[in-house]
């Protein structure tokens, strides 16, 4: 098993006025920091230490449970903008006043939120295996197998969580084991996992965009000026590549990035690829 400087990161809380937010800040601070959002069911806990590492070698980097979520107290939120406001509440409680943001999933979906509402609190921000608030027309739709999965009360076994977040290729699975083994260290210390109540508050905040007219939000990432990374695997089974390409047609100022051989987790998959690719972008 490797060893990381990420799974020796100390849990510090910070009060805000609505939870005790559990965080872990690496790398060296000044300048802006990286806040992460995380993906549907995982706390922070899941963040792959490889990744981590990568993206705290030159940037100060946070990682945060939001409300409701795992180590941190307060009532579970239901909507991208109940999580928005816990990121926004958990940034002013560090006495932030002003970060970049990396969302990966839903955590894509959010930063998104955060740059709509506070636009002055967001530098620049990465959208990763997400896509717009709402279906793109034309995207393919969310498979029964998928959906199956995401409702499972347990969050599925080791074999869902492949199929969702990489390809069915043997290269593709022996990198989705082994960011199993890179988290294994810190879910073996044996924390907090995600409630029902916020694994169910994420689901009706997650099956909401297909009710959500696309027409909106495009309109609305129109009105976003921060420059914008996107970033998917060619083959998401559960939040299509199309989707991110649909994404960027209305944003001022984005890039688009696809990586071929990869899926859902693609930012683990190509952990060193991708984190070399957001540093370029915050540095530009």
């Amino acid at each position: 098993m490797s060893t990381y400087l990420a799974d020796k990161a100390e849990t510090l809380t910070v009060e805000g006025s609505s939870a005790t937010f559990t965080y872990r800040r690496m790398g060296p601070q000044g300048g802006v920091p990286l806040v992460l959002l995380h993906r549907f069911r995982a706390t922070i806990d899941w963040w792959d230490p490889e990744f981590l590492d990568y993206l705290a070698a030159d940037h100060d980097v946070i990682v945060f449970d939001n409300v409701g979520v795992g180590y941190t107290t307060g009532e579970a939120r239901d909507s991208l903008d109940g999580f928005a406001e816990g990121v926004i509440e958990f940034i002013e409680a560090l006495g932030l006043a002003q970060v970049d943001l990396l969302g990966w999933s839903l955590g894509g979906f959010v930063a998104q939120r955060v740059a709509l509402h506070r636009p002055e609190l967001v530098r620049k921000f990465i959208v990763a295996g997400s896509s717009p608030t709402a279906w793109a027309p034309g995207a393919p739709p969310m498979s029964e197998r998928v959906m199956g999965i995401m409702s499972k009360p347990d969050g599925g076994d080791t074999e869902d969580m492949l199929y969702l977040f990489y390809p069915e290729t043997d290269a593709a699975r022996a990198s989705g084991l082994s960011h199993l083994d890179h988290v294994s260290t810190r879910l073996a210390a044996g924390g907090p996992g995600i409630s029902a109540a916020a694994a169910g508050g994420q689901f009706t905040a997650v099956s909401a965009l297909l009710e959500t007219p696309f027409e909106q939000v495009a309109a609305e990432l129109e009105t976003i000026k921060q420059p914008v990374l996107y970033a998917n695997g060619v083959h998401d089974v559960m939040l299509p590549a199309f989707a991110s390409f649909a994404a960027v047609q209305h944003l001022e100022n984005a890039t688009l990035v696809l990586y071929s051989d990869a899926g859902h987790a693609f930012l683990f998959q190509h952990a060193r690829a991708f984190t070399k690719q957001v540093a370029d972008f915050l540095a530009a």
